[in-house]
């Protein structure tokens, strides 16, 4: 193979790696045998997982040189070779053009949680003081973090399983609890879309179902028109609950299955199947029109909410910040939690994403573009989002903090109960609905792609034997994940929804958030991390993201999640309350995720050989679990050792 020599910021940087490693050599500090810096021999492992290491290649030995500037010369070459060996994957496909990465990532980050999860938490958080630590976790959490999985995906060109299991094999676990959290998700993810086709269809009929009593399934207590009065729900409401839902009173009555969303349900999985099949080759084609059409339609409502009575009632409420909010630690954990859902931390979905870049892919820019534009459709969300809300709060003669809103009632009972007296409200509401397929799509493409990145990168031999294509794991992907979702499709429905919403995208995500900086910034170490970027790029990363990824994100996420057990509040719905049982089925589905944590620590020092202690510290060494061990040098000046790869 043909080595891939990657080139210096410049000569200057040439001169100081050449200068560093006579030091080094002059010293005696470089390593010329097949042991690790702890002087452990890097002997086979006795048993473990197949993370398809079967080049079977062995451990070859620098040829000594007469002189310290021609090993330096020779270092840098092997370290080409790495790098060659790590780019370079004839069988792993890549982008077509890396415009398509762009949009796939914005697609993926932009999804239903920017229109429905960022608006509601705004709302419960006291309007614009949400904004306030929204804004600094994106800073010095969000776009540091998502920087930091960009790098690894992209450099290491592997799911995220394979990439935890490189950067620090002890907590090589996160990598399976971040494609367990995935999964979990697109499970129950796509019932938003399934209620999202429901609307769609029904919109298309003057007038709006939703806008009168005057239906078989409404309630005596119905009200064609907003009241603030707790004993009347309005026909929007009704039609949520009764028609769409056909909800029971709680998780102890099941109810029977809705056939109508089942069906749709259905025709769901068969959109993202027909999407994804092909891979990135085929999703990078979609993403030109799902990822961009959605800020059409939000600019066009923002510009006609803008126009009705009372809009900048709601805007207001939107920009102004209640201060006594941010006094309250539960603020502050939405913020974290909204960042971390909304950009996908811990989820895998972009660190997938991104090993199918070019090895020389500007990172950073695309983290800045995604991160950035991410950000700014929320925002955007919320002026269209909040102008209806005084929209809402004028017909009603209520302040906007009075309006009833909770969870997916939000998009699925305020707004279309605003569409309804718009003029040509069909239109808006065809319009509305067909934005959240769009949304709900894009960011459904990722969870499905981590869970079949994450078994051929694993299985890649075994599966391709028994299903001969990879678009057959991708069918039997969505099939399973089609299957776990028919529960949220019963009558008992949104109350699993809910009850999986909490414990999935607020409790087990920051969990899985916290060990993967520990994993990423101090295992593998900022001095690695930003050697991967000089590798890549020729250019080291600023100093403002170094010291957020050595100081700032691990202690802040360490903080908020401190703060987040101790001021836990359990799921709710409304004016539900989950039994006992069902918040301890709560913590099953976060343990679902979080346990493989601890299970694949546990199976690290049981497969490593040696002593404990020596067990110990090769599983906290980067790359501890190759067969083979080199020199790998540091381009921002630190030699380390100890960080093996295979040539």
């Amino acid at each position: 193979m043909k080595n891939t020599h990657v080139m210096m910021s410049s000569e200057g940087d040439d001169a100081e790696l050449q200068a560093l490693m006579e030091r080094k050599m002059a010293n005696g500090t470089i390593p010329t045998n097949p042991k690790d810096m702890n002087g452990t021999l890097q002997e086979p492992l006795r048993t473990g997982f197949n993370m398809n290491h079967e080049s079977g290649e062995s451990w070859h030995p620098p040829s000594p040189s007469p002189s310290p500037c021609r090993r330096a010369s020779s270092v840098q070459r092997q370290r080409g070779r790495s790098i060659d060996n790590m780019a370079t994957q004839p069988d792993r496909p890549t982008w077509n053009k890396q415009i398509e990465f762009t949009l796939a990532g914005i697609g993926t980050a932009v999804g239903l949680g920017n229109v429905w999860r960022f608006p509601y938490l705004c709302y419960r958080s006291g309007g614009g003081a949400f904004l306030v630590p929204y804004l600094l976790m994106l800073v010095v959490l969000g776009i540091p973090l998502l920087y930091m999985e960009l790098i690894v995906g992209q450099y290491l060109r592997k799911g995220p399983v394979h990439v935890m299991e490189k950067v620090c094999p002890l907590l090589k676990g996160v990598g399976l609890a971040t494609v367990a959290i995935s999964f979990i998700m697109c499970t129950y993810y796509n019932v938003i879309i399934t209620w999202a086709l429901y609307y769609l269809f029904s919109s298309f009929q003057s007038p709006l179902p939703w806008t009168n009593c005057n239906n078989t399934w409404n309630q005596p207590n119905c009200s064609d028109h907003a009241t603030n009065s707790s004993l009347t729900t309005t026909a929007s409401q009704q039609f949520f609950n009764h028609k769409v839902l056909e909800r029971t009173s709680g998780l102890g009555e099941p109810g029977t299955l809705r056939w109508e969303l089942f069906l749709l349900l259905l025709v769901a999985w068969i959109l993202i199947y027909l999407c994804i099949f092909k891979g990135v080759k085929s999703t990078g084609k979609v993403v030109y029109f799902t990822a961009l059409f959605p800020y059409v339609i939000l600019f066009a409502l923002l510009i006609s909410n803008a126009q009705l009575p009372g809009a900048l009632d709601g805007i207001k409420f939107f920009i102004v910040p209640d201060w006594e909010k941010l006094m309250s630690v539960e603020v502050w954990v939405n913020a974290a939690a909204q960042i971390f859902n909304s950009i996908g931390i811990g989820f895998g979905g972009l660190m997938t994403m991104a090993s199918y870049n070019s090895f020389n892919n500007n990172v950073l820019k695309d983290t800045l573009t995604i991160s950035i534009l991410n950000s700014l459709t929320s925002i955007l969300a919320g002026f269209v989002i909040f102008s209806a809300f005084g929209y809402m709060s004028h017909l009603q003669k209520i302040p906007v903090s009075q309006l009833a809103v909770d969870g997916p009632g939000l998009v699925f009972v305020v707004y279309p109960q605003a569409f309804a007296t718009m003029p040509v409200a069909p239109l808006w509401a065809i319009i509305f609905f067909f934005m959240l397929l769009c949304l709900g799509l894009d960011s459904e493409f990722a969870m499905v792609e981590v869970m079949v990145t994450s078994l051929m990168d694993s299985y890649s031999k075994p599966i391709l034997k028994y299903f001969k294509m990879k678009e057959i794991l991708v069918l039997v992907v969505c099939i399973a994940a089609f299957l776990m979702g028919i529960p949220h499709v019963m009558q008992f429905g949104i109350y699993v929804f809910q009850l999986m919403d909490h414990y999935t995208a607020i409790v087990s995500i920051l969990f899985l958030a916290f060990f993967e900086v520990i994993a990423v910034c101090w295992v593998f170490g900022v001095g690695r991390l930003s050697d991967s970027h000089i590798e890549m790029t020729g250019k080291p990363p600023n100093i403002f993201f170094k010291l957020c990824w050595w100081v700032v994100c691990p202690t802040l996420i360490g903080v908020i999640l401190i703060f987040s057990v101790v001021q836990f509040k359990p799921a709710r719905y409304e004016h539900y309350v989950y039994p006992a049982w069902a918040q301890g089925l709560g913590w099953v589905i976060a343990l679902a995720s979080i346990i493989w944590i601890p299970l694949a620590a546990i199976h690290t020092l049981w497969v490593l050989p040696g002593t404990f202690m020596q067990r110990i510290r090769r599983s906290l060494t980067p790359f501890g679990m190759e067969k083979v061990a080199v020199v790998h040098t540091s381009g921002s000046g630190d030699m380390l050792p100890d960080l093996a790869v295979k040539l």
